[in-house]
């Protein structure tokens, strides 16, 4: 069996990746370079273009001028022809065009541009002079000459602007300059990284077929570790053709289907002496390769080579051949006679569960009625007890001795004690029966409500007994909110009662976290406390460890607070000293571990 030839590595594919950008940086970074030395060049030559047309227009405007001031003293002094009038005509016609022209070469300048303007203001000014001399002749006066000659001068304008314009040359030929050392930097290292490229790509030719030689080498060798790899494997494989004939097959095939040698080209039907001759099962088969499907979990049932019924669990899909265009369908084929003997006595055995669980189903439902039944039959008979016990004190009256009155009144709180306990038990009981409905709750409130309720309740039967406390931030967990409203009211009740002893009583709240992420609340008190010797029978039913005449109660809260927690998948303990208070530790899961909603209830 060959097996293709490794696909290049990340490290190859960057080499390639690397190879590209030098070849790419080779190419275009000299053409960038050359591109900029150009343009530079030819930048450069513009300017002196530009110098040269603004100088010669600058000693045209110059030159202009000077002509028309010249003509206009030669009239004041009395020469008058028709040349010099001539040339007052040229000089005319030449200085207003030069001065535009000016402008116009200089208009991406704004600093030329402001000198330029001073100087048309000038220059726009000596002509009004001269003209005025021009018109005057000889009659001009000294002021007019003097205007002419004197102010308004040019030539300080006209030197700024060539001096400028000069600069601007000295910059751009540098530039220039530089621009041709970089062109001739990047022919030379053009020319070396071509040199290095060409003997980089030489270098890593030889290197690929070495490589390609070792991986040839390496799929042959790949490929008989595969063949070895193959028949070591337990489970039968085989590969087949597009005619469902034997291409391949592993020693566990052969074993058992009972080849001897090879069955390469054999029909797949024909193999086992007929164990794969179903029709279903060889339709699904050549699907595999005619659809481009996938037989996952098919099951057969065989008589292998070994004469034993089996039940074989098919699995196939197309793979591709490395040294072949044809593609063939890779079969496994797994025993799973044992499991499905498994499964049988695993139905069996949950049917019968299934019909326990029915009985205890049923066992609970008259568990249920029976409570109920109990609770409304014991309650009227109590209620009768208990009413006619106060319309008997009543209707005795003062006839009624202190021995009757004690009497009576026993036996009327007893049946009151008696309807708490039947209302307890309901409380408890229902707290095991009643699916959970489990949401975020909100462990503040819940506390703080509960501390509201018996703050009203201590203020009324004990208006002089005052209580502090310290409840620390509590967190939002997940869980019945009912339930779980049961718990404070049972532990922060239990503390206030058993601290009304201690003024002013102390209760304190706390939370932590375990390591395991659960959240740990602490109840403390400063009340009567409890001898720890007894801690184990704290939270069963009707155990209490002080008397009833001491502190009212019946012996179920704190038991109902257990099955409430051990519902939400937390527990409970207590820690106590007689006359020294006590501290009651419950757990409850983090809200990601919260019990579900559906459990069965306990």
């Amino acid at each position: 069996m060959t097996t293709p030839a490794p696909a290049p590595g990340p490290l190859s594919q960057w080499r390639i990746y690397a190879l590209a950008t030098v070849v790419v940086l080779i190419v275009v970074v000299p053409f960038l370079l050359l591109r900029q030395a150009t343009d530079s060049s030819e930048a450069a030559w513009r300017s002196v273009i530009h110098t040269t047309q603004v100088e010669s227009t600058v000693f045209e405007l110059a030159g202009s001028v000077r002509s028309l001031e010249s003509a206009a003293l030669s009239l004041a002094a009395g020469v008058d022809n028709d040349a010099l009038r001539e040339r007052i005509d040229v000089s005319r016609e030449r200085i207003m065009p030069a001065l535009a022209r000016l402008q116009a070469l200089t208009r991406d300048n704004p600093e030329q541009q402001v000198r330029i303007g001073t100087l048309q203001a000038s220059v726009v000014r000596r002509m009004e002079y001269a003209e005025s001399v021009i018109d005057s002749g000889e009659d001009a006066t000294a002021a007019d000459i003097d205007g002419l000659v004197a102010r308004y001068p040019i030539h300080h304008l006209i030197r700024e602007i060539l001096d400028h314009e000069r600069e601007l040359l000295a910059t751009r030929q540098d530039e220039s300059r530089r621009a041709d050392r970089q062109g001739d930097f990047a022919l030379w290292a053009s020319m070396l990284g071509q040199l290095l490229l060409l003997g980089g790509v030489a270098w890593f030719g030889s290197r690929q077929l070495m490589r390609r030689q070792r991986a040839e080498s390496d799929a042959a060798r790949a490929s008989a570790r595969a063949g070895v790899v193959l028949d070591t494997v337990r489970e039968p494989i085989v590969l087949a053709d597009r005619d469902l004939r034997v291409v391949m097959h592993n020693a566990a095939f052969a074993e058992l289907y009972g080849v001897d040698g090879t069955a390469n080209g054999e029909p797949l039907a024909e193999i086992g002496g007929g164990a794969w001759h179903d029709e279903p099962t060889l339709r699904r088969l050549r699907d595999v390769l005619s659809r481009g499907r996938e037989l996952w979990d098919h099951e057969q049932g065989q008589h292998t080579a070994d004469g034993i019924q089996r039940t074989m669990l098919i699995n196939a899909r197309p793979m591709p051949l490395p040294d072949s265009d044809d593609d063939v369908v890779l079969i496994t084929a797994s025993d799973v006679s044992l499991a499905k003997a498994n499964e049988r006595q695993i139905s069996e055995l949950n049917r019968q569960l299934e019909g326990k669980v029915e009985q205890v189903s049923d066992v609970n439902r008259e568990l249920e009625a029976f409570s109920y039944s109990v609770s409304h039959d014991l309650r009227a008979p109590l209620r009768h007890i208990a009413g006619f016990g106060d319309k008997l004190g009543r209707h005795l009256g003062e006839s009624l001795d202190d021995k009757g009155r004690h009497y009576l009144e026993v036996m009327v709180s007893s049946a009151r004690r008696m309807s708490a306990l039947i209302d307890d038990l309901l409380v408890y009981s229902r707290l095991g029966r009643s699916a959970m409905r489990t949401q975020l709750v909100d462990m503040q409130s819940l506390a703080s409500e509960t501390r509201a309720m018996l703050d009203a309740n201590s203020a009324s039967d004990h208006p002089d007994h005052r209580i502090e406390w310290r409840i620390a931030p509590l967190p939002v967990v997940a869980g019945d909110e009912n339930m779980l409203r049961q718990v404070w009211l049972n532990l922060l009740g239990n503390a206030v009662k058993y601290s009304q002893a201690s003024e002013p009583a102390r209760i304190e709240v706390a939370c932590s976290r375990d390591a395991d992420g659960a959240h740990h609340f602490q109840v403390r008190d400063n009340g009567a406390g409890f001898d720890m010797q007894y801690a184990g029978k704290l939270f069963g039913v009707f155990q209490r460890l002080h008397s009833a005449n001491e502190f009212p109660g019946t012996g179920i809260g704190l038991a109902s607070v257990r099955r409430v927690l051990s519902r939400h998948g937390g527990r409970i303990w207590a820690e106590a000293e007689p006359g020294a208070g006590a501290t009651f530790h419950f757990t409850l899961p983090a809200t990601g571990d919260a019990p579900n909603s559906n459990e069965t209830p306990r």
